[in-house]
């Protein structure tokens, strides 16, 4: 299992950069979550399974359509197993 913190920089609010997120995370059957920061980033937690949160952490690097990355900082954390779902924090 493993986890992952990710924070996405570039136009990625107000392109529904959350809601394709939590589609694809949902996909992948990996838990968490992503939210907007006041500082016009995206940050996200993803736990799962080691290829299935590669997966995630590989998508936020060109995101939906909309977005344009222009840097992802991606560290590998402890496995905590702390949440049940994935979800948007608001």
């Amino acid at each position: 299992m493993k986890r992952m913190h990710i924070v996405v920089s570039g136009v990625v609010q107000g392109v529904a950069f959350r809601a394709w997120t939590v589609r694809t995370a949902r996909a992948q059957g990996v838990t968490g979550w992503v939210r907007n920061l006041p500082d016009g980033r995206v940050e996200a937690v993803v736990e799962g399974k080691g290829p299935a949160v590669d997966a995630v952490t590989a998508w936020c690097r060109k995101g939906p359509p909309a977005a344009t990355v222009t840097e992802i900082e991606a560290r590998e954390e402890p496995y905590a197993g702390e949440f049940a779902d994935f979800r948007i924090l608001y």
